[in-house]
């Protein structure tokens, strides 16, 4: 009997450390390919609990009748070490939604300008949510236009997305639940699937293979964003995590206070930055250091003439179709010409005429890009 107190004791420390290593970023973790294993054991944790808590059960009297106090700092172990990973390493313990939720004009806005801002615009209604911001919390959820929103960053992967919280036409509710290869993962609440931050793909449960709707979205400074859009409303602080924004101050600049947020400066290494672009089911990767050198870059991606533009403040980017493989653009300030022709960054053509089409783009890190578009290119 004393035996089953001790595997069951060496059982529930085992999973409740395997329940939680598998999908947050610790040693080895998230190079592994365990999403099956992780989802496995968390759908059927509380059967694994029971099983171990009654053999801890069964074999409690036989063990505290022969060693008392070993049996007490046992029990303590498990009671610790469970605390600890279900409630103080448990990513939505970690990262919480803000309470309440502020959105303000420039007139009202205490953001500062050079920071650098997730922006969209639905039915001509424009909203910036501040990276600082969104990096701490990895998801807001607001409504633009009537619409609800998801504004979702992984700072870890560098990736900022945003998609419409519905599955199947039906409005839904996620929470953060963890990590897979490094991006976030959320959990809807009705069937538990989970959703990878990176594309908006359940990756697994029930709903494996379904996607979220994704929201067109930019990213650049707030000064950059005002400019084009000076009716924009602006995500403001929560005081409540004042400490925690603090944290991040630097990560826009690449100094993220850890190894998996900190940037290489360096081209193509794990951590360098890129820029991503996928057309259909082609994707190319732009080096961020050689687009900083020749400011814009033409070039062909699925069959398609494109344009990708980074502004003199070396934070903002655009990128466009171009209306055809022969047309030459350049910048100057903030307008882009193609012989006689200008548009704005916007890709409204200026005065009038046929308007660029946008293409999404996005900022992150190298590894980020190549695992979850392992078929891409590199221009």
């Amino acid at each position: 009997m004393k035996a089953l107190f001790y595997i069951g004791i060496a059982g529930l420390l085992l999973f409740e450390i395997a329940n939680v290593y598998f999908i947050m970023p610790m040693p080895g973790s998230q190079r592994m390919n365990s999403l099956d294993l992780a989802y496995f054991l968390y759908t059927w944790r509380w059967l694994f609990r029971i099983v171990f808590g009654l053999l801890i059960v069964i074999g409690a009297f036989s063990a505290f009748r022969r060693a008392k106090w070993l049996s007490l700092a046992a029990l303590a172990l498990v009671a610790g070490v469970s605390y600890a990973f279900n409630f103080r390493m448990a990513a939505d313990h970690m990262f919480y939604q803000p309470g309440r939720l502020q959105m303000k004009p420039a007139s009202q806005n205490v953001v500062k300008s050079d920071r650098e801002v997730v922006g969209i615009v639905v039915n001509g209604q424009a909203k910036a949510y501040p990276i600082q911001y969104i990096g701490y919390h990895h998801q807001v959820l607001d409504t633009i236009a009537r619409q609800p929103v998801m504004v979702t960053y992984c700072t870890v992967c560098r990736t900022g997305r945003v998609f419409r919280p519905e599955v199947n036409g039906k409005p839904e509710v996620f929470r953060l639940v963890g990590m897979d290869h490094f991006n976030a993962m959320f959990e809807d609440a009705t069937t538990g699937s989970w959703w990878r931050q990176a594309n908006g793909e359940a990756i697994a449960g029930p709903l494996k293979g379904n996607t979220l709707p994704e929201v067109f979205s930019e990213q650049m400074t707030l000064k950059q964003w005002l400019a084009l859009h000076p009716n924009s409303l602006i995500m403001q602080p929560d005081t409540t995590y004042k400490e925690r924004y603090e944290k991040m101050d630097k990560y826009e600049r690449g100094k993220g206070g850890s190894d998996l947020t900190r940037t290489d400066s360096l081209s193509w290494r794990d951590k360098s930055w890129i820029v991503g672009l996928k057309i259909g089911q082609q994707a190319k990767a732009y080096d961020w250091n050689r687009l900083k050198r020749e400011r814009l870059i033409h070039d062909t991606l699925g069959g398609h003439p494109i344009l990708l533009v980074i502004t003199p403040d070396n934070r903002s980017f655009f990128a466009y179709e171009r209306p055809t493989t022969s047309a030459r653009f350049t910048l100057r300030h903030d307008t882009l010409r193609n012989d006689n022709q200008a548009y704005a960054l916007t890709g409204k053509a200026l005065p009038a005429g046929q308007a660029l089409s946008r293409i999404s783009a996005y900022q992150e890190f190298w590894h980020s890009w190549r695992t979850f578009h392992p078929q891409t290119s590199r221009y």
